[in-house]
């Protein structure tokens, strides 16, 4: 079998699974063998919905994060399903723990892909390198542990029958407990997986003056982003920093609002398909990425743009 992790907040499935699923379905049918999932909880999860990706369903009840738990409960899954290839959205969070199950399973680890494909008992990928600056082809043989970059591969829609649900049973590993957890409120949309990001940078001039690029944002149905520069300032929590620091984003339209353009903030998503940038400076480095450019105060464009919007959608 291959095996993905499927990744969710308690309700529903999170867009990177569904990226997750179309890749190991691929590899799945280049190797003529199923797909299972495993879905793992601190509390809930969506099973009914996890039901309908996959043809098998592992499941297990965790109780609060760790990746010793969360490593302990892939590697049990890929045991009992005997996976080729373990396959698992890209995330912080599967980071921290998928190392581990590939030394456990001896196989080898793909980080961050772009694209994969069985070629020869082999599977091939693509991902980026040098702060994204250029593009590597890696690869490792059977068996292989995954990741899968976000927006990077088509949605998987559901399959026509439901899967069978095994009860994971998973030792225990209290190496690390969990005192407390101190959890930000989230608002709308995920950052890594928005297709849409709009992220101010310190020429907003104040912490006030994002209430225009959340409202954008929201106009937009997109994630609000933000610069170091302005999470070290205080302005916005590191949850939003994007760079080589704080989270890589690919969306279909990044638009740029007072980003001056350094190298580590461009590092974390010069790849999206059109970025926009707006910035009083004509000289700003961010231009020379940019598709689309505005030479002005964003005081005066960010409000105009806002008012285009909402008579578009109007």
């Amino acid at each position: 079998m291959v095996l993905v992790v499927l990744d969710h907040d308690g309700n529903k499935l999170r867009k990177g699974s569904l990226e997750a699923l179309t890749r190991a379905r691929a590899l799945a049918e280049a190797l003529g063998v199923k797909v299972a999932g495993v879905l793992l909880a601190e509390e809930k999860a969506p099973v009914e919905e996890a039901r309908k990706h996959v043809e098998v369903l592992y499941t297990a009840t965790l109780g609060p994060y760790t990746a010793e738990k969360w490593a302990a409960g892939v590697l049990k899954a890929a045991e009992a399903s005997g996976a080729k290839a373990v396959v698992a959205p890209s995330s912080r969070q599967n980071r921290a723990y998928l190392g581990r199950v590939a030394y456990a399973l001896k196989a080898g680890l793909l980080e961050d892909t772009l694209d994969s494909r069985l070629e020869g008992g082999e599977v091939h990928a693509t991902r980026y390198a040098y702060l994204n600056r250029v593009t590597q082809k890696v690869k490792a043989a059977l068996p292989v542990v995954l990741t899968v970059k976000p927006n990077t591969t088509p949605l998987a829609e559901p399959l026509s029958g439901e899967a069978e649900v095994v009860a994971l049973e998973v030792p225990q590993v209290p190496t690390v407990e969990v005192l407390e957890r101190v959890q930000e409120e989230k608002k709308g949309v995920s950052l890594t997986e928005a297709d849409i990001v709009v992220t101010g940078g310190r020429g907003m001039g104040s912490p006030e003056a994002f209430k225009m690029v959340e409202e954008l944002a929201a106009l937009l149905g997109g994630a609000v982003g933000a610069t170091r520069a302005v999470v070290d300032a205080g302005w916005r929590p590191y949850a939003e920093q994007v760079g080589q620091t704080g989270k890589t984003v690919q969306p279909s339209l990044y638009i740029a609002l007072g980003v001056s353009g350094a190298v580590q903030h461009l590092a974390g998503m010069n790849k999206s398909k059109y970025i926009v940038a707006v910035n009083k400076d004509p000289e700003a480095p961010i231009f020379k990425h940019a598709d689309y450019g505005i030479v002005g105060d964003v005081h005066q464009v960010v409000p105009a743009l806002i008012q285009a919007v909402k008579k578009l959608k109007d």
